[in-house]
């Protein structure tokens, strides 16, 4: 899977998800660090990434609707500090079958994951928005 970071994860974690497999950067690693939500999100989009977020910018499911993009992890952790939520995501990509959320909005939290799938009867659409 191709998997973006967003801002302040830290680089050992783009080094997890590459050991399992994954081909991930990170907002840093491309000098997007302060860069508006829009940019970052259009980053992700143009190298066709799953963006993996804590940021509630991108928890409108309207405006993120399955199926329109390549992905979206959005972390809500009660108390995220960086080491809790650094091994919370590299867990979930390391136990989860993260390939089949492809073009899904995903809200992971302490307690479940709630995966929201495109609808099957429109057709792909996934790209910028």
């Amino acid at each position: 899977m191709r998997i973006k970071l967003d801002e302040n994860r830290p680089t050992s974690l783009v080094e997890a998800l590459v050991q399992l497999g994954h081909d991930a950067d990170s907002v840093q690693q491309e000098g997007l660090q302060g860069s508006p939500d829009a940019g970052v999100w259009a980053a992700a989009q143009a190298d066709k990434r799953f963006l993996v977020t804590q940021d509630l910018d991108f928890s409108d499911l309207r405006q993120f609707a399955p199926g329109t993009h390549y992905g979206l992890l959005l972390v809500r952790l009660a108390a995220p500090s960086r080491r809790v939520l650094t091994a919370y995501i590299e867990c979930l990509f390391r136990t989860e079958d993260v390939e089949r959320w492809a073009g899904c909005f995903v809200v992971a939290t302490d307690t479940k994951i709630r995966v929201r799938r495109p609808d099957p009867k429109s057709p792909p659409r996934p790209g910028p928005q």
